[in-house]
């Protein structure tokens, strides 16, 4: 009996892609009719889909330069001045309504972005991740996501989960100490978050063998296909799961769409030691496409990710996103980002800031009085956040002892007993 039903894979169980460029070609001919995507720049040759590199690097260059970085975007179709920006391969897909919405989901996470980092501060969080600067990079590719599809996070996707409907409190939930995870997976199509660098990429890859599996690619029916959409960042690049998930990927052309989010450090190692070429150019040695996009573009981020997703929906098997963004904030509130971040490279981002750009471009037909009431909203939500996460309170300590078997044990029962008399010892 065939098990997967899509090109490239042998009848019964998975097996290996034959000529992985010609059925990348086949399937961006037919994909995302939307966009303008000739099929040569995702296919055959090497793969750069987007201006890849403004000039030789030197593989010893010891931090990012801020200029090459910000000549060298990507795909871009808002400029840092809110203007439009002509772009042969793709065609801005969000209307006047959803530039909005992206306006308000980037404010709003700025601001509760602040206030958790606030809270970390003041001893209610043990610690926080910021994202700021890099609303653009995850609203976007989350807004691109459809509802059946599912999405592995990193830790530092906290806009991902706010615009996926995750309450906010819920993403407090783990770095308060007080649980494991945070929100319910199956009702968002979202994992929780992984601490450990690049393990998700290989969760995503398994989501993805089942979808195939399940015959859920390729089919060309919109409510059955599914694709995979994980995050992960430049440090985690250099992991070993995470070009074993490419080797995977590629492999058995799991629709899985891998969007690294290049904020250009991993904590202090900047991403030029890493690499000394753009991490979309990594794709090539694996055969698959390789994009990258301006980062603190939306409109770009979401362009892309709509066109990957549909790639990888439609049975053309795995892309890389690289997002060329920049952490305005450090890698964590147990970070100093001023001891590593050169102050004119950080001046240099600041004016591409992904919130100000869209916001001159609906300047242009929105009233001053609209921004005022969305700052107003993000500040409510903020303070609904403190509240929220004040009253998240920690669990009864011998639950720990639960959720362990599917079924109590005699040993987790003597451990629970002499656990409850321990404590009761000091009250």
């Amino acid at each position: 009996m065939n098990v997967v039903q899509r090109p490239g894979l042998t009848a019964g169980r998975p097996g290996r892609r034959s000529e992985p460029a010609a059925v990348v070609t086949a399937v961006t001919q037919a994909s995302a009719p939307t966009q303008t995507v000739p099929a040569a720049s995702v296919s055959a040759g090497p793969v750069s889909a987007g201006p890849v590199s403004a000039g030789p690097v030197s593989a010893g260059c010891a931090h990012p330069s801020a200029p090459s970085e910000l000549a060298d975007t990507g795909i871009q179709l808002l400029a840092p001045d809110g203007t439009l920006v002509a772009e042969p391969r793709f065609e801005v897909l969000a209307d006047h309504d959803l530039r909005l919405e992206f306006y308000r989901s980037m404010v709003l996470a700025r601001r509760l972005d602040a206030e958790a980092t606030a809270l970390q501060r003041q001893g209610e969080l043990v610690l926080w991740i910021p994202l700021r600067g890099q609303e653009a990079a995850q609203v976007g590719s989350a807004q691109a996501a459809g509802p059946r599809d599912f999405i592995f996070p990193s830790y530092r996707e906290h806009a991902v989960a706010w615009h996926r409907g995750v309450p906010a409190a819920e993403v407090l939930r783990l770095l308060r100490g007080v649980s494991h995870d945070g929100w319910d997976v199956a009702a968002h199509n979202l994992a929780n978050y992984t601490i450990v660098l690049a393990s998700q990429t290989l969760h995503a890859i398994g989501y993805g063998m089942g979808v195939l599996l399940d015959g859920d690619v390729g089919t060309g029916d919109p409510a059955r296909d599914t694709a995979v959409l994980v995050y992960l960042g430049d440090g985690a690049m250099s992991q070993g799961d995470a070009n074993e998930a490419f080797v995977w990927a590629a492999s058995f052309g799991a629709p899985v769409v891998f969007l690294c989010q290049n904020n250009q450090w991993a904590i202090s190692t900047p991403s030029r030691r890493q690499s000394p070429v753009p991490l979309a150019r990594r794709a090539d040695g694996f055969g698959f496409p390789g994009l990258r996009v301006d980062g603190n573009d939306v409109l770009a981020m979401h362009a892309a990710t709509s066109w990957a997703l549909a790639h990888a929906r439609g049975g053309g098997g795995p892309v890389l996103i690289e997002a060329n963004t920049y952490r305005m904030a450090p890698h964590t509130t147990s970070d100093d980002a001023t001891r590593y971040q050169p102050a004119d490279e950080v001046a240099a981002w600041a004016a591409r800031d992904p919130i100000e750009r869209l916001r001159r471009l609906l300047a242009t037909d929105v009233d001053a009085a609209w921004f005022d009431e969305i700052d107003d909203q993000a500040a409510t939500a903020a303070t609904e956040l403190r509240r929220d996460c004040l009253a998240l309170d920690p669990p009864e300590p011998s639950s720990m002892l639960g959720h362990v078997y599917a079924e109590e044990t005699a040993d987790e029962r003597d451990q629970r007993t002499w656990f409850n008399a321990y404590r009761d010892s000091f009250l």
